[in-house]
């Protein structure tokens, strides 16, 4: 069963708060529950109340409320935070964010990052290339023959972001086979040699 994601969008502007909700509606089979919050001074309130996974927040909120009070709001594990830019904001600034999107930014460029939030992808994970725990799970699923559908609905997603994972992976590790990444498998300990065995004598392609 897909784990439901919570998320708090705290920004003032209707029509951006509004773009930002029709780009998470477009999420591929992520069941989400999202909350928008026009008057950032009710956001503390809402982060106690939702104890959303993820803040998608505009950086002006910091002037009312620093990130490690809001993150420490909800009690539990700390929401990751997403910076909604729309116009310049400090560099330095913007590493405290998990992820940083703008007005600017493509619906498609939006959506990837936020998946990557969701997916629990760092931002060292994507710069250096390491491979996030999702798409760990992937290579786990392709070098046991599974189909992309079947990884799909193992991992409850849409086949179209199984595809888009496997572009990324082949990107990031430079292997564009699966017998490439059933090696890559196997030295980094994602299987175990007798799980594929089966399949390796078979000749994988």
């Amino acid at each position: 069963m897909c784990k439901r994601v919570k998320i708090v969008v705290a920004e003032p502007s209707l029509i951006i708060r509004s773009g930002v909700m029709a780009v998470l509606r477009r999420l591929p089979s992520v069941d989400l529950q999202v909350e928008e919050v026009a008057d950032v001074m009710q956001l503390p309130a809402s982060v106690r109340w939702h104890k959303p996974d993820v803040l998608i927040i505009n950086p002006s909120v910091t002037a009312h409320f620093s990130l490690a009070q809001l993150k420490s709001e909800g009690g539990g594990e700390p929401p990751k935070c997403v910076a909604l830019l729309n116009s310049l904001a400090d560099d330095a600034a913007m590493k405290l964010y998990d992820r940083v999107i703008t007005v600017y930014d493509s619906s498609d460029s939006i959506a990837e990052k936020i998946m990557d939030v969701v997916g629990g992808r760092t931002k060292t994970e994507v710069q250096s290339g390491t491979l996030s725990v999702r798409e760990k799970e992937i290579v786990i699923g392709v070098v046991k023959g599974l189909t992309n559908k079947q990884i799909a609905d193992a991992l409850c997603i849409s086949t179209h972001t199984v595809i888009t994972h496997r572009r990324n992976i082949s990107s990031k590790l430079q292997i564009h086979s699966a017998a490439g990444l059933t090696i890559y498998a196997i030295v980094n300990k994602l299987v175990e040699f007798d799980q594929i065995s089966s399949l390796i004598s078979k000749g994988i392609d």
